[in-house]
């Protein structure tokens, strides 16, 4: 089985970014990552513990809570792009809109659970239904797609098992048969006005988030929760969130290592050229060494993960994250500062 003719694969950092970096430079489109994370106001942070859930840790913002356009629509707003997100709660039209737009040649970009794709290995019991991947080629013949990840393999899955995957009702993210589809007739490089709006939305929602889970505010309130863990979770559920934590700051979780940090570090550096001023590229730098005090922290809770009880080194994962915060407070006053001047 082939890809569609003209689809390349290659390692990504973050599925959604990656997802998109392939279907843009598939349609003549080539655009980074960082710059697609920039634009499509991705960066932030968020604490929650829902009930029945684990506690979750994430770098990500605008992932289309409601009143929310989602990293996708955006970016694609700010390159030109018509980018359309569909979802139904049916998986033979799922299947059949999957179906039609591969006989067009078009690769597809879908929400999928990662722990019921087989190529990824995950323990069992794990699902995550945030988890985006490309669609690119199919075989009628053996009821096979080819899957596009963050890695360099195209990989081979049954219809069947992709579909119980995009399907997955596991919370808290299930993917409802989400897909996207991509107009690229009027594609163009973002315009400086674009560009500085991009970076003022993530300094507001870092600077002052809607509720105290997100931004700065949030991080100082993970801080607090984390160290509550021991009497609201269960042996095996600490253990498995230490472990999910880790994997969500640092690079094998998706987010290019340092929860985020170091490719919005490196947008800056794209954007100090696009709109002519460095200062905003020493910013980059600033926001990268930030990155590494969050990757000390994925390993900490590593630590924790694997120690006979984690609930001993929950303070030690967690204390850097008070000064983290101050220090994220200041970067993006700072950036903030820059970009409304």
């Amino acid at each position: 089985m082939v890809p569609l003719t003209g689809f390349a694969t290659y390692p990504t950092h973050h599925c959604v970014t990656g997802s998109m970096k392939h279907v843009y430079d598939f349609h003549g489109h080539p655009v980074s990552e960082d710059l697609l994370l920039g634009l499509g106001r991705g960066l932030g942070f968020v604490y929650f513990h829902i009930k029945g859930t684990d506690p979750f840790y994430g770098g990500r913002a605008n992932v289309g809570r409601p009143g929310e356009e989602g990293l996708e629509k955006t970016a694609g707003r700010r390159t030109g792009v018509a980018v359309e997100m569909h979802a139904t709660g049916s998986a033979g039209k799922a299947q059949a809109e999957l179906r039609k737009l591969l006989s067009a040649d078009e690769p597809v970009l879908v929400y999928a659970d990662m722990g019921l794709l087989p190529y990824l290995k995950l323990p069992d019991g794990y699902h995550f239904g945030g988890h985006v991947v490309v669609v690119a080629g199919y075989d009628p013949g053996s009821e096979q797609v080819l899957i596009a990840d963050r890695d360099p393999k195209l990989h081979p899955v049954d219809w069947a098992v992709l579909e119980s995957a995009r399907g997955s009702q596991f919370k808290p993210f299930p993917p409802r048969h989400t897909w996207y589809t991509f107009d690229f007739g009027a594609a163009r490089r973002p315009t400086q006005d674009e560009v500085r709006e991009a970076i003022a939305e993530v300094c507001r929602g870092m600077l002052a988030p809607p509720i105290a889970n997100l931004g700065v505010k949030g991080i100082r309130k993970a801080s607090r929760e984390t160290l509550r863990w021991r009497d609201v979770l269960e042996p095996d559920a600490l253990r498995r969130t230490c472990v999910t934590v880790a994997i969500f700051i640092d690079a094998r979780g998706g987010t290019g290592g340092g929860i985020f940090r170091y490719m919005y570090g490196r947008f800056l550096g794209e954007a100090a050229s696009i709109l002519a001023e460095p200062r905003l590229a020493e910013l980059g730098a600033d926001l990268a060494t930030i990155g590494d005090e969050w990757e000390k922290v994925a390993v900490a809770f590593t630590h924790a993960a694997q120690a006979d009880d984690p609930a001993d080194l929950l303070e030690t994962a967690t204390r850097p994250m008070l000064a983290i915060a101050d220090r994220e407070q200041d970067f993006w006053e700072r950036l903030d500062a820059l970009i409304t001047a």
